[in-house]
């Protein structure tokens, strides 16, 4: 079961307390309803009650907090009636519109990104800048706000290991604007090492928070705990991206007739609109490429018969691999945002393609070269800082020709054409670069790439 509210990530699944809430009494939890509030969301926010409304509500004591998964066909909304009982109305209203707000810019589907923990604390981050704080439950992760202060009880009870992750992830995200996209909040907190290491060494698996019990403070979690988003299938991820999406175009049309979005500011409201276009998407582009470049090997495999000797000779197993070099424009137009949205894509395909990046200005930087690990996004960085040349990318890419199958140009475009390639060519433009000095070249490959929606 998906999405759990943050405290899960503490490690308080199955506990009866969520830390950072007020205990609800028996005879609260027995009156609690979710239908009022369900009718308060109709009536204040439109958009995020047309966009839960076909999804199915699950009372549940099996999880801690609230939360979506897609299982069995259908989505659902799992919800604790204990947990649900200790908030006050507002942050009900909350929890509402920031399970709505994860599926609405598809955290649950095409924007995964590894490791999972620290893009689960990113996607907080980001949707939590969009929620007015007093409606988020207490210890929620809000950029530019510490975490609570430890008192020296808090710290002794903690020992010094699990105190300094605390301050390390706390000083981190107090140190963050607001409103950034979950990729670049992903990318801060990948690049770095010591906040890396906080959230991914924290006990109970890999970073899901620390545990609270017996009183003892823990680092805390995301607003929810995703874990289940891992776990669906590739059919019920789609599922879930195209039954969500038919939601949000109708919740759209609805609001736009009506002029009624709720809190949705307008910024928001133009980016959940290009959400919903019938455009191509950049990351569908990029995927084509890496899969028009396959390269087809064989080998033997004795449980598959052979074509004209069948039974006596073992048959033909084909595999496919690629291996693309991706050289990453270091001019200073090409800022880590723009880098962290091709890492973030190239992530997810690195598990069946070999990436090889190389930073480049005026002159390719072997130094900076780097493989991809399988699922492994390595963080955004930066080694040179001069102008652009893409003729010394041409002649590198031509020396390396028998090592890869093709490759990949990150940059703005704002250098004079190399002219042709022989090898495949893709250029990947950043959204506020232009093709038109490198378009005249007819074989290769153009990505330009757009900011995410918004969160």
């Amino acid at each position: 079961m998906n999405d759990i509210l943050h405290a899960a990530d503490t490690g308080t699944a199955g506990t009866d307390h969520v830390p950072g809430t007020r205990t609800a009494t028996d005879a609260e939890v027995a009156a609690f309803g979710l239908d009022a509030h369900l009718i308060n969301l109709m009536m204040t926010e439109p958009f995020f009650s047309k966009v839960l409304r076909p999804i199915t509500k699950v009372r549940t004591d099996e999880i801690p907090t609230a939360g979506v998964l897609a299982k069995d066909g259908d989505i659902k909304m799992w919800w604790n009636p204990k947990f649900l009982a200790s908030l006050t109305p507002k942050q009900v209203k909350g929890l509402l519109k920031h399970e709505c707000y994860h599926l609405v810019f598809e955290h649950t589907t095409t924007r995964r990104h590894t490791p999972h923990i620290v893009w689960n604390y990113a996607t907080d981050l980001a949707i939590n800048s969009l929620i007015d704080e007093e409606e988020l439950p207490e210890g929620g992760l809000i950029p530019g706000k510490a975490f609570k202060a430890l008192t020296e009880e808090d710290k002794v009870k903690m020992g010094p290991e699990a105190v300094k992750r605390y301050e390390t992830v706390s000083a981190k995200i107090a140190s963050f604007p607001k409103e950034m996209s979950a990729e670049w909040y992903f990318a801060r907190l990948m690049e770095d090492e010591d906040v890396k290491e906080a959230l991914e060494g924290a006990p109970g698996g890999e970073g899901e928070g620390e545990p609270g019990e017996g009183g003892v403070p823990g680092l805390p979690g995301s607003m929810d705990s995703h874990d289940g988003w891992d776990e669906m299938s590739a059919s019920d991820r789609e599922y879930l991206k195209q039954k969500i999406k038919q939601s949000i175009e109708k919740a759209v049309k609805e609001c736009d007739a009506t002029g009624s979005w709720g809190s949705v500011g307008a910024s928001c409201q133009k980016a959940i609109r290009a959400m919903v276009s019938n455009e191509v998407p950049w990351q569908s582009v990029i995927k084509k490429f890496c899969g028009m470049i396959r390269r087809a090997h064989r080998r033997s495999n004795v449980k598959r018969l052979h074509r004209k000797y069948p039974g006596i000779h073992p048959g033909m197993q084909k595999g496919y691999t690629a291996s693309i070099y991706v050289y990453i424009d270091q001019s200073g137009s090409v800022g880590e945002q723009e880098l962290s949205l091709l890492f973030g894509e190239l992530g997810g395909l690195a598990k069946k393609v070999t990436f090889i990046t190389y930073h480049f200005d005026t002159e390719v930087d072997e130094a900076s070269k780097t493989e991809w690990k399988k699922g492994r996004t390595p963080p955004v960085h930066r080694t040179r800082y001069g102008g652009t040349d893409f003729k010394c990318v041409a002649e590198h890419a031509e020396a390396h020709s028998s090592h890869m199958d093709g490759y990949l140009v990150l940059t703005d475009g704002y250098a004079p054409d190399p002219g042709p390639s022989r090898i495949k060519r893709g250029w990947v433009i950043t959204p506020n670069g232009s093709d038109e000095q490198v378009n005249g070249n007819t074989r290769d490959f153009f990505i330009r790439t757009k900011f995410p929606a918004a969160a």
